[in-house]
């Protein structure tokens, strides 16, 4: 969860923004490591492959 608020766009825009509305530090990490779980185990449910949503033009 640490790599990835630093790393992903998605994920750290997702740690931004609960970082701005009060969250604290280690309140805004668990919840990103809780989306990365629920990302996990939707792509392997869907079989599928992660493709992210932000995307530079």
């Amino acid at each position: 969860a640490f790599t990835a608020t630093r790393h992903n766009p998605d994920l750290a825009s997702f740690y931004a923004r609960l970082r701005q509305n009060g969250k604290d530090h280690l309140c805004a990490v668990i919840a990103v490591a809780r989306k990365l779980i629920v990302l996990a185990n939707t792509i392997l449910f869907r079989k599928t492959e992660w493709t992210p949503q932000h995307r530079k033009n």
